[in-house]
C-alpha cells in the first residue's frame, strides 16, 4: 500500500490476472474504491500503475500549495 493519509492503492489478484484499485478515506471507519484497472498480467505491473495513480491524485489536490498560500496570507495580516 502506499503511504498516504487519504489516498492509497491495493493490488489483488482475480483468476490469472492482477487488478488495482485506488482508495480514498473517507472517514476513519469509511473507505472508497476512487479508481480500479483490471487485466495486468503481473503484479509488478499492477502496483506500478497503483503508484503513478496515487502521485498523480495527490499532484492534483494541491492541498499542499493552498495551505502554504493561506499560510503566507495569515502571516501579512
Amino acid at each position: 500500500m502506499a503511504k498516504s493519509k487519504k489516498y492509497a492503492y491495493r493490488v489483488v489478484q482475480d483468476n490469472n490476472s492482477w487488478t488495482c484499485e485506488i482508495t480514498r478515506r473517507v472517514t476513519s471507519r469509511v473507505t472508497v474504491i476512487t479508481k480500479s484497472q483490471a487485466g495486468f498480467t503481473t503484479e509488478d505491473e499492477a502496483t506500478a500503475w497503483g503508484q503513478a495513480q496515487v502521485k498523480a491524485l495527490l499532484k492534483s489536490t494541491n492541498l499542499n500549495e493552498r495551505n502554504k498560500r493561506r499560510a503566507i496570507k495569515a502571516a501579512q495580516h
